[in-house]
């Protein structure tokens, strides 16, 4: 088991920051599947650029995705790949924890 350090917890932190606003975390999830372009997020989330660029900011302040430029456009990845399992585990996690939170009607949680 790794020993856990102010490094560790610090990143954590971060992660539980970028999670802590729905439309990061919507970002986040969104980019699991493919790069994007923030435009492309804006219209598949339905929120505007400017809400899109602002969580973008900050979630490559959490450093945890970065922008590769070609032409005229950026494309926007999870700066690990591991990020999009972790993703995924913690999905799992919470249908396993409370199973109406995730159910087809909706989300029950708030």
């Amino acid at each position: 088991m790794t020993t856990v350090t102010v490094t560790h917890a610090a990143a954590l932190t971060r992660l539980g920051h970028a999670l802590s606003e729905g439309v990061r975390t919507r970002i986040l999830l969104s980019l699991r599947e493919a790069p994007a372009r923030p435009s492309d997020l804006a219209e598949a989330l339905d929120v505007s650029k400017q809400v899109i660029s602002n969580q973008l900011a900050c979630l490559r302040g959490c450093e945890l995705v970065e922008a590769t430029r070609e032409g005229r456009s950026n494309w926007y990845r999870l700066a690990d790949p591991r990020l999009g399992g972790a993703l995924g585990d913690l999905l799992e996690l919470v249908a396993t924890v409370d199973p109406t939170c995730c159910s087809p009607e909706g989300c029950t949680c708030a």
